[in-house]
C-alpha cells in the first residue's frame, strides 16, 4: 500500500456559546481535515483543531506544515504508522496538530486495509464503558452554578470545571457549584495553568472537603518542576495536560513524580503512534489517564474512544467537545448514547466519514 494523495481542508465550525478558559475564549473552532488516499482509492481520515497558546499552530501553519509533510509521504506505506511519525519528526520539530490529523489518517487506512475497526488493529478490546463528563466553561459564579445545574439535569454524572483567572473566584466558584449539584456528582477541576504554586496550594487546600477528582495543569507549563511541592501540599490529585505533550514528557513527569496522572490529546502527542507510547508508560508505572482534546469535531473524538479502549489505565473521559458544535459535518463515527455513553461503530478503521458537501465549503490544499 502507498499514499498516493494528501488533502487537507479547513473548517470553521461555530460553538452553541463562546467557551473560556484562562487561555483565552472561543466562538468557532477551525479544524484541519486530513483525507489520505491510497493506490487503490482507499482513504483514512484525520483531524486536528490548532489551538496556538498550547501547541503553537494555527490554521495556516498547518496548511504550510501540512504540504512539506504530505510531499514527503507520497509512496511511502500509511500502515508504517511509527515510521510515518518518525518521518514527520525529522522533516520539521513540533507541528504536532498538523502531524496529528495525518498520523490519526494513516491509522484509520492501516485499520480498512486489515478490514477490522482501529481499536482492534491497535490490540485493543472493548471491555468497558465509556462515559463522558460535560466541561463547564469558565464565566461568573452565578453564571458556572446555572451551567452546573443545567449539564445535571441533562443526566451528566461528571463535571470539569474550567477555573483559573482569579484564585479567590475560583474558590467561590467550585464551592457554589458544589452545594447546587449535590455529592453524588463527580466534580474535577482545570485551572489551565492559571495559578502561581502558592495559589495552586491554597485554591485545592480550600477544595480538599468538596470531593474534587483532580484538577488539571495548575501551574505555568514550564514550571512544571514546581508541581512536586504541589502535589506534597494538596489534598487533591494532579494531572499533567499542557506539561504533556508526548511519551518523553510522561517519563520525565512521573520520573520526577510532579503528577499523579496523565491527560493524553492527540494533538499534543502527534497522533495515536505516540499516544500509545504514553500510554505503555502509564502502564510501566501505573499511572491512570484521561484522554480529552481541542473542541474538535466527532472525527477526532471516535479516534479517541478507540485509543481509550486499549488499556484500562484509560479512566477518566473528557470527549463532549463535539456537543458544544452547532452542527455536526462527520457522517457515521462514535455517537452518545443514553447517560451519555459513548459508543463507537463495528466498520473497519474509525468507520466515520467526512460530509462532501460539507467539504465544499472548505478551502482546501490538494498534494499527489
Amino acid at each position: 500500500m502507498k499514499i498516493k494523495k494528501i488533502e487537507f481542508f479547513k473548517a470553521h465550525i461555530p460553538l452553541k456559546k463562546t467557551f473560556a478558559t484562562s487561555l483565552g475564549k472561543r466562538d468557532t473552532t477551525t479544524s484541519i481535515f486530513v483525507r489520505v488516499t491510497n493506490q487503490k482509492g482507499l482513504c483514512g481520515w484525520g483531524e486536528c483543531s490548532p489551538f496556538p497558546p498550547i501547541v503553537g499552530e494555527t490554521p495556516e501553519t498547518c496548511f504550510i506544515v501540512g504540504k512539506m509533510l504530505a510531499e514527503k509521504l507520497l509512496n511511502e506505506d500509511p500502515r508504517e504508522v511509527g515510521y510515518v511519525s518518525k518521518l514527520m519528526d525529522r522533516i520539521i520539530f513540533g507541528h504536532t496538530g498538523i502531524k496529528s490529523a495525518i498520523d490519526i489518517a494513516c491509522h484509520d487506512l492501516w485499520a480498512k486495509s486489515c478490514d477490522e475497526p482501529l481499536y482492534l488493529t491497535m490490540g485493543g478490546r472493548i471491555e468497558k464503558t465509556i462515559r463522558t463528563d460535560f466541561t463547564i466553561s469558565l464565566d461568573s459564579v452565578e453564571t458556572m452554578t446555572n451551567d452546573a445545574l443545567e449539564k445535571v439535569q441533562e443526566g451528566f454524572k461528571t463535571l470539569k470545571i474550567k477555573l483559573g483567572d482569579d484564585a479567590s473566584k475560583d474558590i467561590k466558584r467550585i464551592k457554589s457549584i458544589r452545594q447546587a449539584v449535590g455529592n453524588s456528582i463527580d466534580l474535577r477541576v482545570d485551572a489551565n495553568q492559571g495559578w502561581t504554586q502558592k495559589e495552586a496550594i491554597r485554591c485545592l487546600n480550600e477544595m480538599a472537603s468538596l470531593n474534587i477528582q483532580y484538577c488539571e495543569e495548575p501551574i505555568n507549563k514550564r514550571r512544571y518542576y514546581q508541581l512536586k511541592k504541589v502535589i506534597n501540599n494538596s489534598p487533591v490529585k494532579i494531572m499533567a495536560d499542557e506539561s504533556l505533550m508526548d511519551h518523553v514528557d510522561a517519563r520525565k513527569l512521573v520520573k520526577g513524580g510532579y503528577c499523579d496522572y496523565f491527560n493524553i490529546k492527540l494533538g499534543k502527542s502527534s497522533g495515536l503512534y505516540k499516544a500509545r507510547k504514553i500510554l505503555k508508560v502509564a502502564e510501566r508505572y501505573g499511572i491512570l489517564c484521561q484522554i480529552g482534546g481541542f473542541v474538535e469535531s466527532r472525527l477526532l473524538f471516535t479516534a479517541n474512544t478507540h485509543l481509550a479502549h486499549l488499556s484500562d489505565l484509560v479512566r477518566f473521559y473528557d470527549l463532549d467537545s463535539p456537543l458544544f458544535h452547532q452542527f455536526d459535518p462527520i457522517v457515521g463515527g462514535m455517537e452518545y448514547q443514553k447517560n451519555w455513553d459513548i459508543r463507537i461503530p463495528g466498520q473497519p478503521g474509525l468507520g466515520l466519514e467526512v460530509s462532501a458537501d460539507f467539504l465544499k465549503e472548505c478551502e482546501s490544499l490538494t498534494v499527489e
